[in-house]
């Protein structure tokens, strides 16, 4: 195969859109599932705040104004292909351009800061984004990215279970951080679960599910299983829309997987709020 040169600019370039444009444009997955979501909701609250939410991604879109005004902390997943070459500058320093110029350019909020406990001075351009990079075939770069706000990241988590706690052990620990959460991440919510792994790729692949679209399912037929059942389950807690009452608490539940230890079964669930804001490119 042949090398392909991309210039840096033409990656600051697409990543600048990519967050200007998920942060003012629901994704199509998201709006049809809530527009499904407003025809069977049992509560006539529930509806109410389903037609609102609705109605601001409208205004979003038309006026190029933020969704939420906590426009989040980027996240970046890339497919770099190995017969790519950047030229004038490098990938981490593009991607992190791009961040910096749709945060200023685009007037979304600035949320993140330099030192997580002592200092905690914002950055003013809301970088560094967080990049997860897979070295793949090809002389493409795919980029998968999120801007997730705090409201629901801080209602995520961690397990470490044994082999023992099985299936049942899996299903509660998402429902026990799903009640937990309640009514905090602006429901209806969307679940990204990652079970396997070691501790930290666990909490990777769950970050990477909430970006799957939710009109997808996990390939494998007993996880998309899992998946539905889950859904169900927590759209029969109560919480619904806004936390108000109803019978939509969640949009959709995305799992993935990786292989694991034998003595163990990792755990992750991230929640993300009704915008569950995530694009992709191909460059």
């Amino acid at each position: 195969m042949e090398t392909r040169r991309i210039d840096a600019a033409e990656i600051t370039a697409a990543v600048k859109k990519l967050f200007m444009d998920m942060n003012y444009n629901i994704g199509c997955d998201i709006l049809d599932a809530l527009k499904s979501a407003k025809e069977n909701e049992i509560s006539e609250t529930g509806r109410n705040v389903l037609d609102q939410i609705i109605e601001n991604h409208r205004i979003a879109s038309s006026e190029e104004v933020p969704i939420c005004q906590d426009t989040g902390m980027a996240v970046l997943f890339a497919e770099y292909g190995d017969h790519v070459v950047i030229e004038n500058g490098s990938f981490e320093e593009a991607v992190q351009e791009g961040v910096r110029r749709a945060y200023t350019d685009g007037y979304l909020r600035k949320s993140v800061v330099t030192d997580p406990v002592f200092d905690r001075i914002n950055t003013k351009d809301n970088t560094p984004a967080i990049i997860y990079t897979d070295i793949v075939k090809g002389n493409r770069i795919k980029l998968i990215a999120g801007c997730k706000g705090f409201g629901s990241e801080n209602m995520s988590a961690i397990k470490m279970l044994t082999p023992s706690a099985g299936l049942e052990g899996v299903k509660k620990f998402i429902m026990d951080t799903v009640i937990h959460a309640g009514p905090n991440p602006c429901p209806p919510i969307v679940v990204g679960a990652g079970i396997g792994g070691t501790f930290e790729k666990a909490a990777m692949l769950a970050k990477k599910a909430t970006l799957r679209p939710i009109d997808t399912r996990n390939t494998d037929e007993r996880y998309a299983a899992l998946e539905d059942e889950l859904l169900e389950m927590i759209n029969r807690t109560g919480f619904g829309p806004a936390g108000l009452g109803g019978s939509t608490t969640a949009l959709g539940v995305n799992i993935e997987t990786f292989p694991t230890h034998i003595a163990g079964m990792p755990v992750a669930v991230n929640i993300c709020c009704h915008a569950a804001r995530h694009k992709e490119t191909e460059i």
